[in-house]
């Protein structure tokens, strides 16, 4: 096996891996009010949550075909490759990809395991950034375009970060106030009901939605790499098998379940009945559906804690827990630069190394990062079975009495 194979192996590898957590980091944002409500008993949620992304994955493309190009310049317009990038088969190129994958990976283990809600997709977008700076310097980011729209780093990940959790929680806010407006006088037993229903239904089609667009961010990954390995030369279509194994990947990640992160969008913001979470996530639909058609690469961990953050300002007397909320917008802050921080690391490390070596050590240093932080979250861990137990503020809400039945 050549240094170019190897290297493209790995990519391709660690790329399902990322989507993997994407899958499981994600699931709270479409079904953590489901569950909190009782709307959907925890497996049922994330199973159907699991298919829908799985669905979703193979219903677009277009994400898949410009992903990398919007932050960093390692293609040309066409979206093949950057011929400097591309000598000895794409060895360049692969290893700020491998880089930057695992500057994302070791951010979602991270958050993670502190049951915190942070993108997945700006994880991904901040690991790319350093090891892209690390690799080509300053020059090697996108940050804004050619000028005539709003485009790069600046125009397609900051600025959408920033609006777009404050539009989805006006939104639901609004939405909240009128729900409980209309429903005055009728009994709680009809709305309570009616709503679980409706949750269903505007759940499902926040995990429609969430598959449509980050399963094509690993799609474009591993297209690119192929491109660059010289095994695949048609910038405009992704590999069946590569949408196959990127779709089953982040499906699988969902049905995990990421249970930290379900309970704190569930039961950490705020203490949400039916109505505010029908609420939610019909809000978080229509924006995230909405900024898609635009064109902006937004965040749906952004849109949907912004969407359960707005439930709890627009219910008269509904307690917002702001300091987890705080706690959450610094986590969003500091998610480009960690990541970033982290996939110029592991690039120097492969480029000091180099050929086989360096490859292969950027991989043992996930595996072993990865390794420790799954042990140390059975410390504390959370599952089906504790994720709606009442939120006492003292940790994550992880019971010790379930640790042999916690699974994720």
């Amino acid at each position: 096996m050549t240094e170019a194979t190897l290297i493209l192996v790995l990519v391709v590898v660690t790329a399902l891996a990322f989507d993997f957590t994407n899958g499981f980091h994600d699931t709270a944002n479409a079904m953590a009010t489901s569950i909190a409500t009782g709307a959907l008993k925890p497996k049922v949620a994330v199973t159907l949550s699991a298919v829908l992304n799985l669905v979703g994955a193979f219903l677009s493309v277009e994400v898949a075909l410009t992903v990398t190009n919007s932050v960093i310049k390692v293609q040309e317009k066409s979206g093949a490759p950057n011929p400097d990038l591309t000598g000895d088969q794409g060895y360049a190129l692969l290893l700020i990809v491998l880089a930057g994958l695992v500057g994302g990976i070791v951010w979602n283990l991270t958050t993670w395991l502190v049951g915190l809600p942070s993108s997945s997709s700006h994880a991904l977008f901040g690991g790319l950034i350093g090891s892209a700076i690390a690799g080509l310097g300053l020059d090697g980011v996108n940050w804004n375009g050619d000028g005539s729209k709003l485009d790069g780093v600046i125009g397609k990940v900051i600025l959408p970060a920033l609006a777009s959790p404050v539009i989805a929680g006006v939104v639901a806010a609004v939405g909240t106030w009128l729900i409980f407006r209309v429903t005055v006088g009728v009994a709680a037993r009809f709305t309570e009901n009616g709503f679980r229903w409706g949750q269903i239904g505007s759940a499902s089609l926040v995990s429609l939605a969430h598959g449509t667009n980050d399963a094509q961010k690993t799609m474009g990954v591993i297209t690119l790499a192929l491109i660059a390995g010289g095994r695949w030369d048609d910038t405009e279509a992704v590999p069946f098998w590569v949408k196959l194994s990127c779709a089953f990947a982040i499906a699988a990640g969902t049905y995990l379940g990421g249970w930290r992160i379900i309970r704190t969008l569930g039961k950490g913001l705020v203490e949400i009945g039916s109505p505010q979470g029908m609420a939610a996530e019909s809000s978080s639909a229509a924006v995230i559906l909405i900024s898609s058609h635009l064109g902006f690469a937004l965040s749906t961990t952004h849109v949907a804690t912004g969407s359960i953050i707005g439930t709890g300002v627009g219910k008269r007397g509904a307690e917002v827990r702001w300091g987890i909320a705080g706690r959450m917008a610094l986590a969003w802050l500091i998610t480009l630069p960690a990541a970033g921080l982290v996939g110029a690391a592991m690039w120097w490390l492969g480029d000091l190394l180099g050929g086989y070596a360096g490859p292969l050590a950027v991989t043992a240093v996930l595996i072993a990062t990865a390794a420790t932080l799954y042990v140390r979250s059975r410390l504390q861990p959370v599952s089906a079975h504790n994720v709606n137990d009442d939120w006492d503020g003292a940790d994550q809400g992880a019971r010790s009495t379930d640790r042999k039945k916690a699974v994720a």
